[in-house]
């Protein structure tokens, strides 16, 4: 496989010209849903350019956690550093250049785990881990776009996850991620212009 082909080639190709408008109203729409606290230990996983992380850090107080933002492109990883640095203060985020799968946590150390427009690309091995890495009764939440609205690239649709049905509603999206042991599934589709996102919030089992 070439360099191009993998998910880090991919992904450092289309950083310099990233739609950041789309990814910024799927990042408000995401935590909306979920309802992090201030001060929660959240990740940002496949972070992209962070769109998410640098919605979450403007609301944080200055004493909260840094948010961990985590993808394996190194491009998408400056292209974030870069924003952030005209947009919050130092060290709000916490950047790692390393592979979201497995996240490089400590078990049950986060209270939420979100993952916007990535989870088609990372597999059912990701809600696995992110019930090791987020603590019982913490939240999970990720996007998917809906079938009826994704046309990918071929270079995209040589790095779908095959174990990722794309849902065709609000409750197939519900249904997949319950079927995954996550509970009090709320899935809700976002229109975005001419695009369609689902997003769904999710809690992880144990908690009291």
């Amino acid at each position: 496989m070439t360099q191009g082909a993998t998910p880090a080639g991919v992904f450092d190709d289309l950083a310099p010209g990233y739609d950041h408008g789309h990814h910024e109203e799927v990042a408000r729409a995401l935590p909306a849903l979920v309802g992090p606290g201030p001060a929660d230990a959240v990740a940002d996983v496949a972070c992209g350019a962070g769109a998410v992380a640098l919605q979450l850090v403007r609301d944080r107080p200055a004493g909260a956690p840094p948010v961990l933002a985590v993808d394996v492109s190194p491009g998408m990883i400056e292209a974030g550093r870069a924003r952030a640095a005209a947009l919050v203060r130092t060290g709000a985020i916490d950047w790692l250049l390393a592979d979201a799968v497995p996240l490089p946590v400590v078990d049950h150390s986060l209270d939420v785990v979100l993952c916007a427009s990535s989870l088609h690309f990372l597999g059912g091995r990701a809600l696995a881990d992110w019930l090791r890495a987020v603590r019982p009764g913490g939240r999970v939440g990720f996007t998917l776009p809906p079938a009826t609205h994704f046309r990918p690239s071929a270079r995209f649709s040589a790095l779908l996850a095959a174990d990722v049905p794309l849902p065709g509603s609000a409750g197939e999206a519900d249904a997949w991620a319950a079927a995954y042991g996550l509970t009090d599934t709320v899935s809700r589709v976002h229109v975005l212009g001419d695009r369609r996102v689902v997003v769904t919030s999710a809690v992880t089992p144990g908690g009291r």
